[in-house]
């Protein structure tokens, strides 16, 4: 039986103390060698202790509940974010007057001082890696970004030990590395800014994540299409909202089908805390009809699952008119077995309202997987493509427009 893996939490607790350690080894260091790109690069240390207490503050007040806020309190950590970056800006420009103003000498200090420095540049890049791993399995998109910035603080700690190597040979280049730090600094503290005050305003999530939770849920077969979609960020967390269109007018159908797209959301992006899923019954203006073909040419197939082809017929309901028709090579035609349902997926894929063939599919697999996702069936005994089409037209016409789908057998 294998060991579980650490826990966000713990791991988190534990790049506080790195942190801590790292900010009082630095703080030491630049104390006995009177650097200010030490001094610089302990502040810089002082943002990741402050990321970390963000980071343990956010995971426990994602698991508050409060009558008086029913969104959670994850704002919190973006209002301290945003009082940090300001504290962050004053530290810097402080530094900064002093890398300027300040031309008092560097104290002399001991080789052991640099040998020191060298010794903790591997140690943030060998934590951040950890982080990133246990990020990775537990789905923890903060504990990922707490290990990358953990790795890149390796450019300012080899920026410093270069500086005091320079200084150490009779090149002042200690000051020059302090002002590059305390630039980084603005830096880092502008981006926290911009983050903080995004979240507060409500600003929507990023076109990327956008575009990943619509594809998520234009999957589902029962989805016809999508009337609005809205997602903001609280804290490090997701709330989505989204106005679907349904096929189906089963209220308990669409409750559960509602329930499997928040499922899959939640599982593709971790940090989302919230689906609120509002869904109202298709309003047809046009159905599509999908029909089991024997050939390219229109012959229609006698068996469902043996079908090497099928037809896509887009039929408009006002004009009661054709006005599309493709033809799709069936990819699992050849499977010895399991077909059948793996077909139904494929077809749903293409969002048809109708399925059509010579075969019943009552009682069987592919017919169960089209009635789930509200998908009709019929059977015909035409026997061409354009004989069926001038059919599917005829009798739409003949329902007087109503919008729905033909039902039966033609």
């Amino acid at each position: 039986m294998s060991r579980p893996g650490p826990s966000v939490l713990r791991v988190a607790l534990h790049s506080l103390v790195f942190n801590l350690f790292l900010l009082g080894a630095k703080l030491l260091l630049s104390a006995l060698t009177a650097s200010l790109a030490l001094r610089a690069d302990a502040v810089h240390t002082l943002v990741d202790v402050l990321a970390s207490l963000a980071l343990i503050l956010g995971l426990k007040i994602s698991e508050r509940k409060s009558e008086s806020f029913p969104l959670g309190l994850y704002k919190v950590e973006n209002m301290a974010s945003i009082a940090i970056s300001f504290l962050l800006f004053l530290t810097a420009y402080e530094i900064f007057l002093e890398a300027v103003l300040d031309y008092r000498q560097p104290a002399p200090y001991q080789g052991y001082a640099l040998l020191a420095v060298a010794a903790i540049i591997p140690l943030p890049y060998l934590f951040g890696s950890y982080q990133i791993r246990v990020g990775r399995q537990t789905g923890s998109p903060s504990l990922m970004a707490d290990g990358v910035q953990h790795k890149a603080d390796v450019l300012t700690s080899s920026l410093v030990f270069l500086a005091l190597a320079a200084q150490n040979i009779g090149f002042p280049l200690d000051r020059i590395a302090a002002a590059i730090i305390s630039l980084l600094i603005v830096k880092e503290g502008w981006s926290i800014l911009v983050d903080g005050m995004r979240v507060l305003l409500d600003a929507s999530v990023d076109v990327k994540t956008l575009e990943n939770i619509r594809s998520l849920i234009l999957k589902a077969p029962e989805v016809a299409g999508i009337e609005e979609l809205v997602a903001r960020n609280s804290g490090r967390y997701l709330f989505v909202q989204a106005n679907l269109l349904f096929r189906i007018s089963d209220l308990k159908r669409a409750h559960l089908a509602s329930r499997r797209i928040e499922e899959e959301i939640k599982k593709e992006l971790p940090r989302v805390d919230r689906v609120l899923i509002h869904y109202e019954p298709l309003s047809r203006s046009r159905l599509r009809y999908a029909i089991a073909l024997d050939n390219s040419w229109g012959r229609l197939s006698e068996h469902f699952g043996q079908s090497p082809y099928f037809a896509l017929l887009d039929v408009d309901t006002k004009t009661k008119s054709l006005v599309r028709q493709e033809v799709l090579a069936n990819p699992y035609k050849d499977l010895a077995k399991g077909k059948g349902l793996k077909i139904a997926r494929f077809l749903l894929t293409h969002k048809p309202d109708v399925v059509v063939c010579k075969e019943s599919l009552a009682g069987k697999g592919p017919g169960y997987a089209f009635a789930e996702a509200g998908v009709e069936t019929i059977q015909t005994e035409e026997e061409t493509l354009e004989a069926l089409a001038e059919s599917l037209v005829q009798t739409l016409a003949a329902s007087a427009g109503s919008g729905d789908a033909i039902t039966g057998n033609i």
